[in-house]
This record gives C-alpha cells, sequence and structure tokens, in this order.
C-alpha cells in the first residue's frame, strides 16, 4: 500500500511533471496533508452537531445580491456561502487545494494547459448539473467588464477554456506558471443558465442560483440577511466540507457603528465577534457576563503573514509626487508612543510588505536578489542596494523631535517652506493640506496625535471619517489622498501581486494598487515573482520587491498582530485543533456547532 507521504509526494510530481496523473488535490510547495477521500480537515470534527441558528454582525449596509461585479455592495457570506470553485485551499497547509467541484485534474505535459473533470453529483441549488460549459462561461464572464474588474487581473493568464465533454473543462494558459493550477481551482463557477437569463450587471436584489452548502432564506435590503442550509445540497459527502457548514440558519445583521455593534453583541443580538480595535479589545471587553462565562474572550495564534498595513500616499495626487515628502510625513508617526498610549502594547511594527514571513528583505541583498535588482539599477533608488529601509523610530536619543527636525530638512528640500503662521507653502504660495479618508471612527484617536506631528511641520492632515458604502465608491475611484490601506499576504505571493503594484491596475477603478504606482522596475519585479519556478526563486523575488516598495516610501508603515482577538457567547462547542492558516476567524466559526441545551 503507497504511504500517505509517498502519496502526497506523487501528487506533487503530478503537478510539476504532468500527463500520467489525476489527483484529488494540489500542493504548490511539499507533499499534500491529505490523501485522496479524507474524513476532514483536522481543524473540523467528525462528531459536529448540525441545527440551530448561528447570528453574525456586520458594518455599513448592503444593496446588490451578485458579489462579483463592482458597483455597489453585496451582504457578507454571500460569495461564500452560495457560490463554489473547483478546489478549496486547506487552512493547516500552506498552498494546498482539494477537489470541491473539481473530480480531478490534470496537468498536460508542456504545463500549458490543464484538464479539470468535474463531479457527476455537482448540481446547482436548481438541480441543474453544473458542466464544463459553465465553467468556460464563468471565466468568460469574470473575465469582461461586467465583473469587477480584480477577476481580469488575477486570471489573466488563463486564456481560454474549451468544452471537452460535459464534464470535462481544459484551461489555457498565456504561459508557463507553477501557480496557475491552484489560481484556476480558486475559479467561482457561476450558472450559465441562470445569467443568461438575468442581467449579470443588473445590479438589483434578485437572489442568484448558486452551488453552494446555503439559500438566501430571507433578506431586509441594507440591515439583515438570513442563510439556509441547503438540504439538497450536493456536496455534503466531499472531504472538504465535512464538519463544515454545521449551522441550519445563518443570519447577518447590520451595524452603522462599531461601538453600537459592540454593545449590540453584550447585548446579546449576534454570537461572535472579531474585534480589530485595540482600545476596545482592552477596555470594553468586560463585565459581569464576561466573569461569569457567558461571553468567552480569547486570542487565537495563526500564522499567517501579516503584509503590510499603512496609510496609503495616493501618488495620483501630485502633492505625494516628490519621494522626499512622503519620507517626511512617514517620520511624523510615533508608533512607539501610540502603542504604549493608544494599544496597550499590542501591536508590532509593519516593517516589511510581507511582514511576518520568510519573504521579508533583511539587511543587504543577497546574491540571488542582486541578480534581479541588477538590470534594474538605472530605475531605482540606490538605497535598494543597501541596508533595507525600516519605518523610522522614535526610540533614539533625538527621539521624535529629532525625526521631525529631518523631516522639516526633507520638506525644505522639497519646496516647502514655512510661511504665515507657521504654516507650509510652497513656492506658488499653496498650503499642505491632505484630507484622510477613514470608514471607522475608532481610526480617529490615531489620527490626532499623527495629526498633530504634522502640524507641527506645517501641515494640516484633516481626517474624514464617512458612510461605509460612500468610502468603498470613492477608494475604488481612487478619488482620495490617503486612506489606510491593508495588502495581506498568502504563504505563496502570486497574480494578486499585479493587481496591487503593477502599472497596468494603476488605472483600473477597483483595483488594489491604491498607491498608483506605475513604476517599470517595480512591474519588472512583480512579473518575477509570478512566474517564479520554485520556492526559493519566489521568496528572492519578493524580497528583491519588498526592498524596491519600502525605499518607495508609499505608505507609512503601521502594525500587526500574530493573534486573532474574538469574543463569542458561551453556547458553542468546537473543534481541538485551531487552523495554522486563517485570515479571519469567521472562517472557523463554521466548523463550530451550538451545545446541546441541558434538560
Amino acid at each position: 500500500m503507497i504511504s500517505k507521504r509517498l502519496l502526497g509526494i506523487v501528487l506533487l510530481w503530478f503537478v510539476w511533471m504532468p500527463g500520467a496523473w489525476a489527483a484529488h488535490g494540489i500542493s504548490l510547495d511539499g507533499p499534500l496533508k491529505y490523501p485522496n477521500h479524507f474524513a476532514g480537515f483536522d481543524y473540523t470534527a467528525p462528531d459536529a452537531v448540525v441545527g440551530g441558528t448561528l447570528t453574525l454582525h456586520s458594518i455599513g449596509s448592503f444593496d446588490k445580491m451578485n458579489p462579483f461585479t463592482l458597483k455597489g455592495i453585496a451582504p457578507d457570506h454571500l460569495r461564500s456561502f452560495l457560490f463554489e470553485s473547483l478546489m478549496v485551499q486547506s487552512m493547516d497547509e500552506p498552498f494546498s487545494q482539494y477537489g470541491l467541484l473539481a473530480e480531478d485534474i490534470q496537468v498536460a505535459e508542456d504545463r500549458m494547459s490543464v484538464l479539470v473533470t468535474l463531479r457527476p453529483e455537482a448540481r446547482f441549488s436548481d438541480g441543474k448539473p453544473v458542466t464544463a460549459r459553465d465553467v468556460a462561461f464563468s471565466l468568460e464572464i469574470l473575465k469582461s467588464d461586467k465583473s469587477h474588474p480584480l477577476f481580469a487581473s488575477y486570471f489573466r493568464d488563463i486564456t481560454k477554456v474549451d468544452v471537452e465533454s460535459e464534464r470535462g473543462a481544459r484551461f489555457h494558459f498565456a504561459r508557463q506558471n507553477r501557480e496557475l493550477p491552484l489560481i484556476l481551482g480558486e475559479l467561482p463557477i457561476l450558472s450559465r443558465d441562470y445569467f443568461q437569463s438575468h442581467p449579470f450587471d443588473g445590479g438589483d436584489m434578485e437572489i442568484p442560483t448558486g452551488s453552494g452548502p446555503y439559500l438566501v432564506e430571507s433578506v431586509d435590503r441594507g440591515k439583515t440577511i438570513t442563510y439556509k442550509r441547503n438540504p439538497d445540497y450536493w456536496g455534503w459527502k466531499v472531504p472538504a466540507n465535512r464538519g463544515l457548514y454545521n449551522f441550519e440558519r445563518v443570519t447577518v445583521k447590520y451595524f452603522k457603528d462599531p461601538v453600537v455593534a459592540l454593545e449590540g453583541f453584550k447585548a446579546g443580538e449576534f454570537d461572535f465577534i472579531f474585534e480589530n480595535n485595540s482600545k476596545q479589545w482592552a477596555r470594553d471587553y468586560q463585565g459581569e457576563k464576561f466573569t461569569r462565562g457567558d461571553i468567552v474572550k480569547e486570542t487565537l495564534t495563526h500564522k499567517n503573514g501579516a503584509g503590510m498595513q499603512g496609510f496609503v500616499f495616493n501618488l495620483r495626487r501630485p502633492i505625494f509626487q516628490d519621494i522626499k515628502v512622503r519620507q517626511a510625513i512617514t517620520l511624523a508617526l510615533d508608533f512607539e508612543w501610540s502603542n504604549q498610549n493608544l494599544f496597550h502594547g499590542q501591536y508590532v511594527r509593519s516593517n516589511s510588505y510581507f511582514s511576518n514571513s520568510e519573504m521579508a528583505a533583511t539587511g543587504k541583498p543577497t546574491a540571488e536578489e542582486l541578480a534581479l535588482l541588477e538590470p534594474l539599477r538605472d530605475k531605482l533608488n540606490p538605497v535598494v542596494f543597501g541596508e533595507v529601509v525600516q519605518p523610522p523610530t522614535t526610540t533614539g536619543p533625538d527621539g521624535l523631535r529629532g525625526n521631525l527636525r529631518k523631516a522639516s530638512e526633507l520638506l525644505l528640500k522639497a519646496g516647502w517652506k514655512l510661511g504665515k503662521d507657521r504654516i507650509l507653502v510652497n513656492e506658488a504660495g499653496k498650503s499642505f493640506d491632505i484630507e484622510m479618508l477613514l470608514h471607522d471612527t475608532a481610526f480617529e484617536r490615531i489620527m490626532a496625535p499623527f495629526a498633530a506631528n504634522l502640524e507641527k511641520l506645517g501641515i494640516h492632515l484633516n481626517y474624514r471619517t464617512v458612510d461605509p458604502a460612500l468610502y468603498k465608491r470613492r477608494v475604488e475611484a481612487f478619488d482620495f489622498d490617503m486612506v489606510v490601506g491593508a495588502f495581506g499576504q498568502s504563504q505563496s505571493p502570486g497574480n494578486e501581486q499585479r493587481d496591487r503594484w503593477h502599472s497596468q491596475s494603476a488605472n483600473i477603478q477597483g483595483s488594489d494598487n491604491l498607491i498608483g504606482l506605475q513604476d517599470p522596475a517595480i512591474d519588472a519585479l512583480v512579473e518575477h515573482l509570478i512566474y517564479a519556478t520554485d520556492r526559493a526563486a519566489l521568496v528572492t523575488a519578493c524580497r528583491a520587491l519588498d526592498r524596491v516598495l519600502l525605499a518607495g516610501y508609499y505608505v507609512v508603515p503601521n502594525w500587526y498582530i500574530n493573534y486573532h482577538r474574538i469574543a463569542y457567547w458561551n453556547r458553542f462547542a468546537r473543534p481541538k485543533t485551531v487552523p495554522l492558516y486563517f485570515n479571519n476567524p469567521e472562517g472557523w466559526l463554521l466548523a463550530w456547532w451550538l451545545k446541546k441545551e441541558k434538560q
């Protein structure tokens, strides 16, 4: 009998030495953890009990039922509950996927195409089978101008899908890329019949047909949505689904303000909360209900890459075109003071676009990094070739005062000088005014000391909190000076980097290129990253890209934590094993279940 380890190696061999094998799963680096017909992921439980209602919350509103278009906001969980992909990612492996709609996949000998075979039992909620024609339609519509532009960017190198049989779909690639078999595994599969009779980008509230485990039971536009477990769901016996989706109903209630939402949670209006606010976590999660154990407060450790969170400069604004200006503003943030006085010491400074991972650049460039950087030397800031640029600190002898003095010198060199009433002005007499667009009032207390430091430089920072829907529209249209941006990173960065840093995404509304980067050197490094041939080459490309991004001072680096802060009403049971890699704790929450009521 073949061992599990050997089986995993065989399956990995199938991906990179293709043509002979079809498999239940694929791994980018290393053997698969789970064999064919596995009982379920380790972070699920075979004794999970199905039933009851889980009530969650969200901030803001929703006004559409198609999660794949740019215009409007879809309700939380609609995409994951109603729509499925060909494969599903394991949360306890760095980058492995297992078959969901796909029964197996086979890579061609030239690695330029992949044949996917669908499960014969796969069905949409209207009872119609999921076919290869649906797969081809899904790629076509998601890459079209009717969909959110991020899909066209992410699936760019998948050129087309040929329908070879009722269940056989062959994906063709523009060029070899070891990540593409996993990228196509993430393709959401849509009902061709449904969307050919309903406008894809109509933006209305009609409930679409999907193949997922839940149906939409009821909707109160912008306020609540309730999902009901589909008893006729085709995929209950698929290994990747076992132990998941244990709640008969899931209701999401919408709140306008996170402070009001927290009070609603403590009053029992919903069951579970994922807290991002350090002050609220330290001060507001206490009281009799916590002491009695009615509400449980805990942290869940993880091994996610932290990526980069920061105050993003929009380079589309002329005021930020000069790197000296961006560097000066960066010097005005006193992270150490904020961490001690505002964050209760909970955070670590973001010092890389790949923070908390092996992809983060350190020290001076290695020989392997230089092989990528040297051909671009005439396009790069010379500091890229020295020690990696790190965020400024106020722990030295000069502290914040020394940083502000350096900032003043940089601003003077950039053509700004103090005028009347110590207001910074340029040669045309225009004052230095910028706006920080926010969607959460919790960030206002963080902005206040930052704005005070900038005021000492003669810069006026106006921080403004707007409605989430307006915030989304303005950010998608790049209508802002600065915003708080979060660029999370997986264990294997790839095609999504093109949507963040590449010139091609700079002018596509809705892209993640919030900065507005249009730099040929960065473009080249992104391409090296995407088309890396092995793990070592990927890490090298990430580190080289990291150096260049850090040296550009495109964001004011913020902070991160390596654990999730959660609280929940003490009515749940859950698996013993916590996943290693999960960005949102609500993903693992779907493996929990309600405790049996005491008689």
